[in-house]
């Protein structure tokens, strides 16, 4: 099991000025961060995977998709430009040297139709996703396609869909992710769906039901430690949390007020929350 840690807490793109957090990660205990890729070049993240490297820390990657890049849009132009942009995140989680590249990279957040996902846009998805998959297993990285909440997506909202899209696409290198605040939201049962859907389940975020500090809230944590080890899950759990410093990222994740006094609180609390319940669920 790897402990990861979400650096959109503090910053949409990572520079060297975000070292003196990073280093607080690696000395709370963490066994590496999560780095989004929302802006950059091969060369930055470069440098940055050799910095993590010289802290002795592990990494995973997370990007979203754009507007001008929609997967499943009717515009050919527009899936092209999808499938380039994926290609991007992919060469520069390489870079950085991060195992997995997960987040909702399926949809823009926010774009709605009025109605449920169409077999045309799933099939759309699903061949971008596949092309995306494919230059994965050129650069060592697998995908871990995250669904979302119904207020925040429409394509992907359950373990369920998700789980048959990965089947659509059918690769080795694609998988999905679990986020315990979507699942909380959306799944009736959600450490059933943990064990119903847990070969395909490639990396895992920990998320509060407020998007604070793990084990504050409601999130039906033993039962979800559980059904994790029964799926012999082996890969990273890593906190997401999200708080009023980037006003954009605030607004864009509905985060009106604080849901913690420090981000140290996060960190220490959320990080010996998740050892003790991995500990506990035997």
């Amino acid at each position: 099991m790897k402990y990861g840690m979400n650096l959109l807490l503090w910053a949409t793109h990572v520079t060297d000025e975000h070292m003196p957090v990073i280093e607080k990660i690696k000395r709370v205990g963490f066994d590496g961060v999560e780095i989004p890729i929302f802006a950059g070049d091969e060369a930055h993240y470069r440098k940055l995977g050799q910095d993590l490297n010289r802290l002795g820390l592990g990494c995973s990657a997370v990007t979203i998709a754009t507007p001008e890049a929609n997967p499943s849009s009717a515009d050919a132009a527009v899936r092209r430009a999808a499938v380039d942009r994926l290609k991007w995140a992919l060469d520069n989680a390489a870079a950085l040297g991060a195992d997995v590249l997960c987040g909702p990279y399926h949809q823009p957040l926010g774009l709605f139709t009025g109605n449920g996902a169409t077999e045309e846009e799933k099939s759309r998805l699903a061949d971008v996703l596949r092309q995306g998959a494919e230059h994965a297993a050129t650069r060592n990285v697998r995908i871990g396609i995250e669904y979302l909440n119904r207020f925040e997506c429409y394509m992907l909202n359950t373990g369920r869909d998700t789980a048959e899209m990965v089947r659509r696409v059918n690769h080795p290198n694609f998988g999905m992710m679990y986020d315990t605040f979507h699942a909380n939201i959306e799944e009736k049962n959600p450490p059933a769906v943990i064990q119903e859907v847990g070969r395909h389940i490639v990396h895992v975020h920990i998320s509060e039901n407020d998007r604070g500090t793990p084990g504050t809230g409601h999130v039906q944590w033993a039962e979800t430690f559980r059904a994790l080890r029964a799926i012999n899950y082996d890969g990273w759990m890593t906190i997401e949390a999200f708080g009023r410093a980037l006003p954009d990222l605030a607004a864009a994740t509905r985060v009106w007020r604080d849901l913690f006094p420090t981000p140290d609180e996060v960190l220490e609390k959320g990080l010996a929350f998740m050892k003790n319940g991995w500990a506990g669920a035997r």
